[in-house]
């Protein structure tokens, strides 16, 4: 087949780049348009990435590649071209290939090649201008013919899903839609956790062109019927929807061919989380620094209902490097916070940071004479806009504040960039309601991103969407937003408590840098995004495991298959064992940063 050695990745800071930050279509597009104009075979060499990927995954799971039925589902543009190129090598190799021909052409000199190298191709639009194909039939044909193509791909060992591009909007409709109904699924795919998100592989394996087809290529969603990848080959830079979820979880693994974009002056749509930002989300003590200059964090957490919530959140604060933790709460709670924590100081005091709402009812479930919900209501009256330029300017001074849980409710409609809040799907619906957009969760889970960037646009505050692909929304140094994702959590965190550990982390780390995120409100998103990435790492320390989320993008390489060392799922875990896995994932950060 044809060598791809043009596209040996370089490792350095430019895939360092290629691998943490995606880009929007209209950035990819201006990005190839110099290597189009000086005459870059593009197609040719993506589609010569993607059969060397499949002959690996051949080599690797020991298939007679004699007896493997492959289908390619070729669309109209030049994914569809790419896809054929692909099967005219996989043709040339000596395997069976046949194309399904969604669409009413095809990519010419693509067609030409895969008919060249014996390939087969199945057309299904009566009215399709491909040379040599039927055209004309009639619509009882037409749907025996759809249903013929169903029951070969169905029954492919492999499939090279080439139908759309990225720049398809929306749900598939037509003939691709029906492919996708009975090929692939609706919904977020359920999947096992399973370390490095390793091939758990299942006839067909399925291959797809840049982008599987049927997902948001820009906001993550999954509109329609799609068909879930086992792995995606995604060409000259990743697009969003590799980071976003849900549709990050219908791409599997996720292999990126360098084109060799110049991405020096690109703007990324949407930005992974990952050690190296973690990093420069940590302040490092001073030699001379006092427990008051390495930040103090103060906390209205937990009720008499929910005292653990107090002690899960003041103990997460105190074991992520801050200086020492106020804690604000009932009798009850404070006892139990002074028996997991007698270092910590109960009462009012000057604090860098404020962490408010872990284990204090809302209004829907608690009453509003509730001293927690009225300590919580009265300090974040101070950061409201909403009430004169001298408030304003008093707001804007005010330190950084984390707004968990049971103090959504409490929110002003208008707020600094330096509030953060952190809620759930549930609570992201019911915030949003409250501010006049009728949601529920179940809407929150399928846009996230879409529920986040509304909920920043809104109040203004930095947003940190929980799940198990963590969306943080805030402002950008241009006054616009910026989009952060973190995946570094193994599924064992989903635990009761570990949001109240998160805030605690939260809260403690903008402690540490205050006065630089109340000056430059851009920092509040960085901060949070690196707390979150502290919180999975911490998690998986204690679970002893090795699945995320996310899985950095494997850079291509011709010749080499992926090799993986063995992993462990790890095992259960309680919200506890994170907050008692801090001190060892701040030691691996601080042990590998480099520091100015």
């Amino acid at each position: 087949m044809a060598a791809a050695q043009d596209i040996e990745p370089e490792e350095g800071p430019r895939t360092d780049v290629l691998r943490s930050c995606a880009y929007g279509v209209a950035t990819v597009r201006a990005l190839e348009r110099p290597l189009l104009d000086d005459g870059v075979p593009l197609m040719r060499m993506a589609a010569a990435a993607a059969a060397r990927r499949v002959l690996d995954v051949i080599d690797e799971q020991g298939w007679d590649a004699d007896t493997l039925r492959v289908c390619v589902l070729a669309g109209a543009g030049d994914n569809g071209g790419d896809g054929l190129y692909c099967g005219a090598m996989l043709a040339g190799e000596g395997l069976n290939v046949t194309a399904i021909a969604v669409g009413r052409s095809l990519h010419d000199e693509a067609y030409g090649a895969f008919r060249e190298a014996g390939g087969h191709v199945f057309t299904l639009d009566p009215n399709a201008s491909i040379p040599g194909a039927p055209v004309g039939f009639s619509s009882g044909e037409a749907g025996a013919r759809l249903e013929q193509a169903v029951r070969f791909s169905s029954r492919a060992h492999i499939i090279i899903d080439a139908m759309t591009g990225i720049g398809v909007n929306g749900a598939l409709h037509g003939i691709p839609a029906a492919i996708a109904e009975a090929v692939g699924t609706h919904g977020t795919p359920g999947r096992p956790a399973l370390p490095d998100d390793e091939l758990d592989i299942e006839f067909p394996f399925v291959l797809a062109i840049d982008t599987p087809s049927g997902i948001g290529v820009e906001d993550g969603t999954l509109p329609g019927a799609y068909i879930p990848a086992d792995v995606t080959m995604t060409f000259g830079a990743l697009k969003p929807c590799a980071m976003l979820p849900p549709a990050c979880y219908a791409c599997g693994r996720v292999t990126l061919v360098d084109f060799g974009f110049d991405v020096d002056d690109a703007e990324p749509d949407v930005e992974i989380v990952d050690r190296t930002f973690a990093q420069s989300a940590i302040r490092v003590p001073c030699l001379e620094g006092a427990k008051y200059e390495r930040g103090v964090a103060g906390l209205i957490t937990g009720s008499d209902a929910y005292p653990g919530a107090a002690v899960l959140s003041t103990c997460a604060a105190a074991r992520s490097n801050i200086g020492m933790v106020r804690y604000l709460g009932p009798e009850r709670a404070q006892d139990l916070v002074l028996h997991a924590l007698p270092e910590a100081v109960v009462g009012k005091g000057h604090v860098q940071s404020w962490i408010v709402g872990c284990g204090i009812p809302d209004g829907a479930h608690g009453d509003e004479r509730d001293l927690q919900r009225a300590r919580a209501k009265a300090l974040l009256a101070h950061y409201s806009l909403d009430c004169g330029d001298d408030a304003r300017r008093a707001a804007l001074a005010m330190p950084p504040i984390v707004v968990d849980a049971g103090a959504l409710d409490l929110l002003p409609a208008h707020v600094p960039a330096h509030v953060v809040v952190t809620p759930h799907v549930g609570e992201m619906a019911a915030l949003l309601t409250r501010l006049g957009e009728t949601t529920d969760a179940a809407d929150v889970a399928a846009r996230p991103l879409n529920a986040a960037r509304r909920a920043c646009e809104l109040t203004g505050a930095t947003v940190l969407l929980k799940g198990a692909m963590t969306v943080i929304v805030g402002a950008d140094d241009a006054g616009a937003t910026r989009t952060l994702v973190c995946g570094r959590a193994p599924a064992f965190l989903a635990t009761a408590g570990a949001g109240d550990v998160l805030a605690g982390i939260t809260g403690a780390m903008l402690a540490q840098q205050a006065d630089e995120v109340v000056a430059d409100p851009s920092l509040a998103a960085e901060v949070v995004a690196g707390a979150a990435y502290v919180h999975g790492l911490a998690a998986a320390l204690a679970s002893h495991s090795d699945q995320r989320a996310w899985n950095e993008p494997t850079l291509f390489s011709d010749g080499a298959a992926d090799t993986h060392a063995a992993e462990s799922v790890g095992h259960p875990i309680v919200a506890m064992d994170v907050v008692d896995a801090l001190p060892a994932a701040f030691d691996m950060l601080n042990a590998t940063a480099r520091y100015e």
